[in-house]
Formats: structure tokens, sequence, C-alpha cells
């Protein structure tokens, strides 16, 4: 059985290397200009693959005794959504860095805000971990039902909240 979910021993050095050198692509393709600000964001982002909330990334630029303004993380986090690189979990009103940036709709090197693609995401209640999918399947449901209820969707983000394949595992142990 595949799954989206990284494995607990997974190398995430790589995983954050492969991410990051993905962001400098996807900008320079999109002629957008990844700033030391907007990378330190991203790699706070990428710490782990559990979503992190505004005032926790601020809260991490400014630990070495910076002086970061709020308005300073939102602009790179709202830079980092445009660009597909970062997602907004509604539900936990916080960030995950996307984990399928090729696999979104683009506009300008990365996705529609990002969120306006299909993007669905497994959310570990458990460990907190947060996992990306993306089935046009599940897009194109929720586009046709809510155009019979004469409804114009503009984000079709599902965000599923259930036990991941690590927690599961580890529970039958």
């Amino acid at each position: 059985m595949s799954t989206v979910f990284p494995k607990p021993t997974h190398d995430h050095g790589r995983c954050v290397d492969d991410a990051m050198a993905e962001a400098e692509r996807a900008c320079r393709e999109g002629g957008a200009r990844l700033t030391p600000q907007r990378r330190q964001v991203l790699a706070i982002v990428l710490e782990s693959h559990q979503p992190i909330g505004a005032y926790d990334v601020l809260a991490r630029m400014n630990a070495a005794g910076g002086r970061t303004a709020p308005i300073t993380v939102y602009r790179a986090l709202d830079f980092l959504m445009t660009q597909g690189l970062v997602h907004r979990l509604a539900s936990r009103i916080a960030f995950i860095a996307c984990s399928l940036p090729d696999r979104h709709e683009t506009g300008g090197g990365g996705g529609q805000n990002a969120q306006g693609d299909g993007a669905q995401f497994l959310i570990c209640g458990d460990c907190g971990t947060v996992a990306e999918m993306t089935d046009r399947r599940i897009e194109t449901a929720i586009r046709e039902r809510a155009r019979t209820a004469g409804f114009i969707v503009s984000a079709p983000v599902v965000e599923v909240e259930g036990t991941c394949p690590n927690c599961a595992g580890a529970s039958d142990g």
C-alpha cells in the first residue's frame, strides 16, 4: 500500500533540501524572487511535516534576538502561498509546506494561492503530521455538486482528520 505520509525514518534533511531547491527553481522560472526572509520563513515551515502558525514562525525568527514584525511573516507567507510553496490549513489556522508543487495549477510560478486547485490534506489527529494529495475526481465532484446548488467554488480544498499509517501501526503493536 502506497502512502503519502513520510515514514518516521525518512531523511528529513534531504526532504528539506529538495523542497528548497524546488522553491528556488519555481521562483526563478516564475520570475519571482525568493528573498532571504522568504527563504527563512519557508525553511521554518519546512522544519516538520506538521502545520505551524504564523506567530510560531515569528517566534522562531526572533529566537536569536531578531526583531521581525508580524507583517513581515504574513507577507512572506502570502508570497509563498502565491508561488504554490505553502498552503494554509483553515482548520488549524496554520501553514504547511507544499509537497506536490508540480501537481498544482500554476499561475506565476506556483499555485493560484495554491489553494484553489483542489488539494486534499490528510491530518493525523495523533501526531499532527499532514500529508497532501491531489485527486481531480474529488475536486470535480465538489465542483459539480456545488454547481447543481448554484454555488461557485473558489477553493475546493478538503481537510480530512484521522490517523496516519505511522500512528495506526504504532497502536497495532
